[in-house]
């Protein structure tokens, strides 16, 4: 008879919802102007729609749009975008040009900026997560590694 394994840790279920689903056109966008420090040319008009928080507020999922302009943008968060609609050039801090549109994927670090350029309109779904401080993901990765040494020799966690 094989030993069953007990999870090491069982979350408890967090109050509020554990499953949101909307049409991104449902959701209502609300300006949130750039910094004007940031832009170098045109007059952007950014906005957003909250889709999602998790329950401890370290991720986030969100509907952002932009019209024309050019400006520098800074992650403050770990940001992975999805491009929906139009497209923009970017010019990352290490030089590196893409243009994105519908359809592509792309991930920004927390702590980068950007040089973002939008010829007429760009419509994106953004995914962030705030980064842990370097002493929580060590101590994450370290846990990490010991189950999944666990699981590997077969050691119930």
């Amino acid at each position: 008879m094989a030993a069953r394994a007990v999870p090491f840790y069982v979350p408890v279920q967090p109050a509020g919802k554990s499953f949101i689903a909307e049409s991104e056109r449902q959701l209502a966008m609300v300006s949130t102007p750039i910094n004007p420090e940031w832009i170098i040319s045109g007059e952007p008009q950014a906005r957003t729609a909250e889709h999602s928080r998790s329950h401890d507020d370290a991720a986030l999922t969100a509907m952002w749009d932009c019209t024309a302009g050019e400006f520098r943008w800074y992650f403050g968060w770990d940001e992975t975008v999805m491009v929906v609609e139009g497209e923009v050039h970017i010019v990352a801090e290490d030089g590196t040009e893409r243009t994105l549109r519908a359809g592509d994927v792309a991930f920004f670090a927390a702590g980068t900026w950007a040089r973002w350029t939008v010829d007429d309109y760009v419509r994106k779904v953004a995914f962030l997560r705030k980064p842990f401080p370097r002493s929580v993901a060590m101590a994450y990765r370290l846990r990490n590694m010991l189950r999944g040494t666990a699981q590997s020799s077969g050691i119930a966690n």
